[in-house]
């Protein structure tokens, strides 16, 4: 019985024990933790300067009283680009492309950050939903606008990471078969087809960490405008 392209994206069981939880408890398996030592090795050299690297790009444009989040924010950036890339291997699971988890991710931050800007500032935080000079017949309509355009921010953080992860899956999946059907007929384009899947598998590795990165990037502007 033949399974359906969308079948490697349900949370499959093990003996009884649902898979989603594994592949979340996975990631920190791979993680070295830092140790007291002078000398460290390559992994830790590696993983410190990414870290500060990334957390000098993120935290630059935010003011001081937006540092505090910095280490959910690279907690979150290796929480997602692991299951990201970890979900490419095969016989593994993808928990990043189940929009419930995504925006169940995105919700509470999101939040988190409106509730910082109400509380700390709430003149502002609602400034920003009416632009400067906005002529007064149009300002019912720019309050309302402007309110969907902030209530759907963090579904938009769920869809891109959802879309973005299920389209690559897909596509590897449709070429493979392709590759695999045509291999006995049509060698030579089987051989083809096998170099393309190669450069996407390559092309998939990068999406799953550039959507980790503007994941957080994303959230990190909304914390910027309310801090």
């Amino acid at each position: 019985m033949s399974l359906g392209f969308f079948e490697q994206f349900m949370s499959p069981t093990f003996l009884g024990i649902p898979l989603i939880a594994i592949a979340l408890a996975m990631p920190w398996l791979f993680i070295s933790a830092p140790g007291s030592r002078w000398v460290t090795n390559r992994q830790l050299t590696l993983q410190a300067w990414s870290i500060n690297r990334f957390l000098y790009q993120l935290l630059m444009p935010l003011k001081p009283g937006g540092h505090k989040w910095a280490t959910l924010f690279t907690a979150l950036m290796i929480f997602l680009v692991s299951l990201n890339v970890l979900g490419l291997f095969p016989y593994t699971f993808t928990p990043t492309t189940q929009l419930s988890m995504n925006l169940g991710l995105a919700v509470p931050l999101w939040l988190a950050t409106v509730i910082i800007g109400m509380r700390n500032q709430p003149t502002e935080s609602l400034g920003h939903l009416l632009p400067e000079g906005t002529p007064t017949p149009l300002i019912p309509v720019l309050i309302i606008i402007e309110t969907i355009s902030l209530f759907i921010r963090p579904l938009a953080l769920g869809v891109r990471l959802t879309a973005n992860l299920t389209a690559g899956h897909l596509l590897i999946q449709l070429i493979s078969t392709a590759a695999f059907v045509l291999t006995t007929s049509m060698p030579t384009v089987a051989l083809l087809t096998m170099v393309v899947l190669f450069l996407l598998t390559l092309l998939e590795v990068a999406v799953a960490m550039i959507q980790a990165y503007v994941f957080v990037l994303l959230l990190s502007l909304y914390l910027q405008e309310n801090v």
